[in-house]
């Protein structure tokens, strides 16, 4: 379903729960609002969801329904709590949630998610050091952290990602 750079507006309908047999959602650049459904718990052979670039407020706790998802795309949103249930989308490779409205340090649940190889944290309002379980993440080829107001030294656990091949701290 492909209904990006669209002016759709208001909150996603919980009835897109009935499009169980869905593999692709694209509803990124359109002016969506208010919380996910929790109906998208339904929709169990997703693989990859966009839903970057609205106003969408809520990551709802049955998102760990979706184990097939590699790929989970939020960036430019007005989320600010991911739900510890995302460790359970054992597929997830690509996690985007930069841009948002993340505050406190770096949510410690994405730490446990080691098949991710993109890492995108970028331009929201995180504090503190990072941490050093982030070199549990082996699979990183890209971390960005940029735009944050992280503090202290950078772990020496960064060189535990050996794959990685784009690294951004800056301010």
């Amino acid at each position: 379903l492909r209904l990006n750079d669209n002016n759709l507006s208001g909150e996603i309908p919980p009835e897109i729960g009935g499009l169980i047999s869905l593999q692709n959602l694209f509803l990124y650049n359109n002016d969506l609002t208010g919380a996910i459904p929790e109906e998208i718990g339904l929709l169990t052979n997703l693989e990859s969801i966009n839903l970057g670039i609205n106003q969408l407020t809520e990551i709802p706790a049955e998102i760990a329904n979706l184990t097939n998802v590699y790929s989970l795309n939020l960036n430019i949103n007005q989320i600010a709590q991911v739900p510890d249930e995302i460790t359970d989308m054992s597929s997830l490779v690509d996690l985007k949630l930069a841009h948002n409205q993340f505050a406190g340090e770096i949510p410690s649940v994405l730490l446990s998610l080691t098949n991710l190889t993109v890492l995108e944290l970028n331009n929201n309002q995180l504090t503190g050091e990072i941490p050093a379980a982030i070199g549990n993440l082996v699979n990183l080829t890209s971390l960005k952290l940029q735009d944050n107001d992280l503090s202290g030294s950078i772990p020496v656990e960064l060189g535990n990602l050996t794959n990685l091949n784009n690294l951004d701290l800056s301010a």
